[in-house]
């Protein structure tokens, strides 16, 4: 292919290049021109809706309801901000909107999407201004049905008060005459508010309205609440009241202290809140009056609760009167047979004044404690303080003997375990003496050839161990931890010489009896007959583990499992 093929073919390609790039191009340019020209349709779609038909309605039907001065300051001032609206500010919109035609067209693309930005900004505000100046005069052209609407809500709620009253009119007793009066009153509001609507007076209208919400909802208020306040007020919390003086004063008489309960002082300020409840009433005002008399209720109510803890804490302190005065002379008692056998103690074990010091303090605490009890008893008899107050201390007290107490048992028990200790060892020297004799014995009974080593070193520690027990117990003062740890020693080493006596047996018997089986097999197994020459050896040594271990490999070589069956052959005998 010669050089000017090459060269067509390089400027085929280059064209086909710039022909594709000029298509890429025109595409985005398309799709750029189609996004801004559908954003500017919007824009003018908006403005045109900025001013509707509606807000045109509206003033005019505004203007049918001016009938006063008031009235014809306030369409005044509606037409006025729609006419600048209209004649002011769509104006503007449309230039920009203009500009922003000439931008596209020009591809000032740059400054379009600016004025673009602001423009939408414009028309927002704009309309938002124009929302606003519909929905306020609406406000006032639809006032009369609105009004209408609620006021016939508001008499039928109305009718409901008057029939529920009518037909419990004698739950309202104290209360008949200003009830009905504030139904006059209701009255003359349904009948103004009908001058006032038709004669388009809207300020009056609002007024009126607000008036009626306000004075219907207070009636339905009272009409529901009143019978409760009533009855509480009069009868049930009166009652209440009384029945609950006369168990205080019942009580009294039977000797418990209620003055921390201030019942009289409350008395009186519920009479005084009871009658503040009731005279408030009588111009219809209940606020808080149900929540003030139900609270009152429950405080009286609480009373008895009050009066119910009394009783059951003079029950409980009289149970522990009995209990501490008791157990406090019984500690005493036994403190005091402890403080007296005390030099014993120090002669007969290893104790230090010091550790019998916890006596004296036990006794200065039970003398305190038997101080404290008889002032509360004082005081009980007095009958200065209430008894849940007297039970409360008297728990405190009990508690504090019950913690000497444990105390006291705690000396005791340490104490008293001495002698105990020192005999228990005594019992236990006699019966580690017994394991010895039986280890002795166990290795006197099979006859073998050599003791091992290792079992006279292990009796000499046993023996020396047993000498150190008798030793400790024939010393005066006598250390009971010291002695407890020459008996636990002494008792493992004598355990640990029977378990070496009980080894070396059964291990001597096991080699014994494999030697005896494997003659059998000397004639047949040159191997064999070696090794059991071998265990021979180690077992008039003494060494019968290793006389033991050289005989099984041996006979395992034609019996397997021969070791199993030389245990269980042992065990069965």
């Amino acid at each position: 292919m010669g050089s000017t093929t090459f060269t067509l073919l390089g400027v085929s390609y280059y064209l086909a290049s710039v022909i594709i790039i000029i298509i890429v191009l025109n595409k985005i340019n398309k799709k750029d021109r189609n996004k801004y020209l559908k954003i500017i349709n919007e824009l003018e779609k908006n403005k045109n809706l900025i001013i509707s038909s509606g807000i045109l309605t509206e003033l005019n039907n505004a203007n049918n309801l001016v009938n006063n001065k008031e009235m014809q300051e306030m369409y005044d001032d509606w037409k006025k901000r729609f006419n600048y609206i209209k004649e002011v500010e769509i104006p503007k919109i449309t230039d920009s909107l203009i500009e922003i035609q000439d931008l596209f067209d020009n591809k000032k693309y740059k400054d379009l999407n600016k004025l673009l930005a602001k423009t939408e900004l414009n028309i927002d505000y704009v309309k938002t201004k124009s929302n606003y100046l519909l929905n306020e005069i609406k406000k006032v052209t639809t006032s009369s049905s609105r009004s209408r609407e609620e006021i016939l809500k508001l008499k039928q709620k109305y009718r409901e008060i008057i029939t529920k009253y009518n037909n419990n009119k004698s739950d309202y007793s104290i209360i008949n005459g200003p009830i009905e009066l504030q139904f006059e009153n209701v009255d003359k509001l349904f009948s103004h508010f009908e001058v006032a609507i038709d004669e388009n007076n809207y300020q009056e209208t609002s007024k009126v309205l607000n008036a009626l919400n306000d004075i219907v909802g207070n009636l339905d208020l009272i009409i529901k609440e009143s019978p409760s306040i009533i009855l509480l007020g009069t009868k049930l919390l009166p009652s209440k009241m009384q029945d609950v003086y006369v168990e205080a004063d019942k009580l009294r008489k039977d000797g418990y202290n209620l003055d921390y309960l201030n019942i009289e002082y409350n008395y009186e300020e519920a009479n005084k809140k009871i009658a503040d409840v009731l005279e408030r009433i009588n111009v219809l005002n209940i606020e808080d009056s149900l929540l003030t008399l139900k609270t009152l209720l429950d405080y009286f109510d609480g009373l008895y609760g009050d009066f119910e803890k009394e009783v059951k804490a003079k029950k409980s302190f009289k149970e522990l009167t009995r209990s501490i005065l008791v157990r406090s002379n019984k500690y005493e008692r036994i403190n005091n047979e402890l403080r007296k056998r005390g030099k014993q103690f120090i002669y007969s074990y290893d104790l230090t004044e010091d550790d019998i010091k916890i006596l004296d303090i036990l006794k200065e605490e039970i003398k305190e404690i038997k101080h404290d009890y008889d002032e509360i008893i004082e005081a009980s008899r007095s009958k200065k303080y209430a008894y849940s107050r007297l039970d409360k201390e008297m728990k405190e007290l009990n508690t504090r003997l019950s913690k000497c107490g444990n105390n006291l048992e705690y000396a005791l028990h340490n104490l008293g375990s001495l002698k105990e200790d020192e005999l228990r060892a005594n019992d236990q020297l006699e019966e580690i003496k017994s394991i010895l004799k039986r280890a002795k014995y166990k290795i006197s009974s099979y006859k073998i050839p050599v003791v091992p080593r290792r079992y006279y070193i292990e009796l000499s520690e046993a023996s020396v161990a047993i000498k150190n027990v008798v030793t400790e117990l024939e010393k005066k003062p006598i250390s009971i931890k010291t002695l407890n740890i020459r008996v636990d020693t002494a008792r493992d080493l004598v355990l640990k010489l029977y378990n070496t006596s009980n080894e070396i047996i059964r291990t001597a018997q096991l080699a014994e009896t494999s030697i005896v089986y494997g003659n059998r097999y000397r004639s047949i197994n040159k191997g064999i007959d070696d090794a059991l020459t071998n265990s021979e050896r180690f077992f008039n040594n003494g060494e019968y583990k290793n006389s033991l271990e050289y005989t099984i490999n041996a006979i395992n070589r034609i019996e397997p499992d021969f070791y199993q069956k030389l245990k269980e052959t042992l065990e069965n005998k």
